[in-house]
């Protein structure tokens, strides 16, 4: 069982009954593409919080859900942010409305999914790594679909009697981030605002408010908490997740300061620091150098981080041990 996780919940791939009307998908092992989606349901209808990668693995959830969902359909569908992970398998929610923020629905159509098949079918290098971090997904044929409603700061749902509380804590991981919260069950969605014993990646940041969200959640009154990727957990996972973060925001910050490359940095952090907490036994641990230069970013609004292909190499090659 990866860290993060409860002895109460099993960490398998499929549908699991968390308690009081909520349910969690789960893929594990979490990492690059390995997205949680949730469901919520209520009387004679659901709330299904996210969908995943590519077509196959959201008509496999959707038909594991369907033992619940024949009696109570899928109404309404939140997308927590824009990654393909978490809302390429949209298309299939034909009937049912989409509810995102309005930054995380913008930011849906810079990366879509024909963008995806393009790089993994790309020549050479470019290909090589990409099919390394992604080679197990199918984006071909993805039509998408996007918001047909968005929201600003908190919009609270009625879902057949039940209150769903959706809260904005982007930019963070991405530009508009949206936790789902049900407190009558006191329970919480995170989307990629956790990743259950795997390591945050800052695509937007400023980490200042992702470590806000994470102290938003832990002033919640709720004990089960799904993330993006990852094991169920509860406020422990959180409060990891805050650690690190706030670790990388303080030795980035030092860096920067002290005019420190920022690779460098990153290589520099992976290697003498992450193991001191226990960070270097989380999955994905190279993707410190993405953190590192969202701190760089928000510490001088001129830095300017490398491109996507860059990135992911640099994340490779951490990885590696190279």
């Amino acid at each position: 069982m990866s860290e993060g996780a409860t002895d109460r919940w099993t960490y398998t791939l499929g549908l699991h009954d968390v308690g009081n009307g909520c349910f969690a998908y789960i893929q594990p092992d979490g990492g690059w593409g390995w997205s949680n989606a949730g469901l919520i349901v209520a009387d004679g209808v659901s709330l299904l919080v996210d969908t995943l990668f590519d077509l196959r693995l959201t008509a496999n959830m959707l038909e594991s859900m369907a033992g619940v969902t024949r009696q109570a359909p899928i109404g309404t569908l939140v997308n927590t942010h824009a990654n393909g992970d978490h809302c390429y398998g949209n298309e299939l929610l034909a009937d049912a409305e989409i509810i995102a923020s309005t930054a995380a629905a913008a930011e849906m159509a810079e990366v879509p999914a024909a963008m995806m098949a393009a790089l993994l079918h790309a020549d050479g290098d470019v290909g090589e790594l990409f099919r390394s971090f992604f080679g197990e997904f199918d984006f071909a044929g993805i039509v998408g679909r996007s918001p047909t409603s968005t929201f600003d700061g908190r919009l609270s749902l009625d879902v057949g009697g039940r209150v769903v509380e959706l809260i904005e804590v982007g930019p963070a991981h991405t530009k508009g981030d949206v936790i789902v919260h049900v407190p009558a069950a006191r329970t919480v969605f995170t989307g990629d605002i956790l990743f259950s014993g795997g390591t945050p990646i800052v695509w937007a940041g400023p980490l200042s408010n992702w470590v806000a969200a994470c102290d938003l959640i832990a002033d919640l009154d709720v004990e089960t908490v799904v993330p993006g990727h990852g094991p169920v957990t509860d406020l422990s996972g959180v409060a990891a997740s805050r650690a690190y973060l706030a670790f990388i925001d303080e030795q980035a910050t030092a860096c920067f300061r002290d005019g420190v490359d920022p690779f460098d940095a990153a290589q520099e952090i992976a290697a003498n620091g992450l193991g001191l907490h226990g960070f270097d036994r989380w999955g994905e641990r190279g993707r410190v150098a993405v953190n590192v230069e969202a701190v760089y970013r928000q510490l001088d609004p001129a830095h300017r981080s490398p491109d996507i292909v860059e990135q992911f190499r640099r994340m490779r090659q951490l990885e590696s041990g190279r």
